[in-house]
């Protein structure tokens, strides 16, 4: 496969993932404003932004209104939603002679929906329907390129794609609710609200997921565990680990590549990590340290990626 289509592929697949989480957590921070006072509801705001690596307000006030445009419809901010939808597209058109026509009519109607819309129109007709049909149409997606498009390496780089935007993201938010929780100096969940940890849970689907192995006892170690450590929950930073090492050794068998040693070091040092890691070992030893050295091997991953297989020397394909 040529390396710009891996490339865009790879690319598209991060950036629609990014467009997903975001409407998924505006959604749910939308709900939560419904049961919460405006302080908590100004420090949740606050917490998305810095989630999402988003520059806080000028003034510091988290007005739910301005932060819903900033982080939807405004073009200018590289990591709203219509810019992540509108780079996800750039890099699909690019690259049409390798997907199926429905993973490109699918992504630009979805496109086109969002365009057509603006923060008056959602704000009065009802953001929940406008930011759960941004989710569907991710999901839907995703459905349709795992349906239509052939599981080759150039599937396998939008699969790495997903995950390695999904890991860092889940272990962004993870440091944002518990860095809240530890400034409290409690260990009981009343510390911090019980919404806070029912919100944490939504905004990575996996509350109802949550509930069948630990019922509705929302204790922070056990969420603290269930998204970090859970093998079968598909929002874990495990279970994005282990897809994203399968993926790249199923890249590396079809491509014949030899020289993928510190990538697949750096995948599989992740994800053991991740394997054998205890919850109360690590709460211990620091949880922000201990995510905040996720997204660091998450960064390391991605350079490595690039570098085997986006950005390597002509000498390096010469000598595979």
């Amino acid at each position: 496969m040529l390396s710009r289509v891996a490339d865009s592929l790879y690319w598209m697949s991060r950036y629609l993932e990014r467009a997903e989480h975001t409407a998924r957590l505006i959604e749910v921070n939308l709900n939560l404003m419904l049961d919460q006072s405006p302080a908590s509801a100004g420090r949740r705001w606050g917490g998305l932004l810095a989630s999402l690596h988003a520059p806080p307000q000028p003034d510091g006030a988290n007005d739910a209104y301005r932060i819903t445009q900033l982080m939807t419809f405004d073009v200018s901010n590289e990591t709203s939603i219509m810019s992540c939808i509108a780079t996800a597209r750039d890099n699909l058109r690019q690259v049409r002679e390798q997907i199926s026509s429905e993973m490109w009519e699918h992504l630009n109607r979805l496109y086109l929906q969002v365009k057509s819309n603006s923060i008056e129109d959602v704000w009065n007709v009802g953001p929940h329907e406008f930011f759960r049909s941004v989710r569907e149409g991710a999901h839907l997606f995703q459905g349709i390129t795992d349906s239509t498009m052939s599981h080759g390496d150039g599937w396998q780089f939008i699969q790495v794609g997903r995950h390695i935007e999904r890991a860092g993201a889940t272990a962004s938010l993870l440091d944002i609710y518990f860095q809240d929780f530890f400034d409290t100096k409690s260990q009981n969940v009343a510390a911090t609200s019980y919404l806070d940890w029912v919100g944490l849970l939504k905004s990575c689907t996996a509350f109802e997921a949550y509930c069948k192995v630990y019922t509705a006892d929302l204790r922070p170690e056990r969420i603290a565990e269930f998204l970090l450590l859970n093998a079968e929950c598909p929002r874990s930073v495990r279970f994005s680990a282990e897809m994203m090492q399968n993926g790249f050794q199923a890249i590396a068998e079809a491509a014949g590549v030899r020289k993928t040693g510190r990538l697949n070091r750096l995948a599989g040092r992740l994800r053991s990590s991740l394997s054998f890691g205890q919850i109360d070992e690590i709460m211990e030893g620091g949880l922000h340290a201990y995510l905040s050295d996720i997204q660091r091997q998450c960064g390391q991953i991605h350079t490595a990626i690039q570098q085997t297989y986006i950005s390597y020397p002509i000498e390096t394909a010469l000598a595979s």
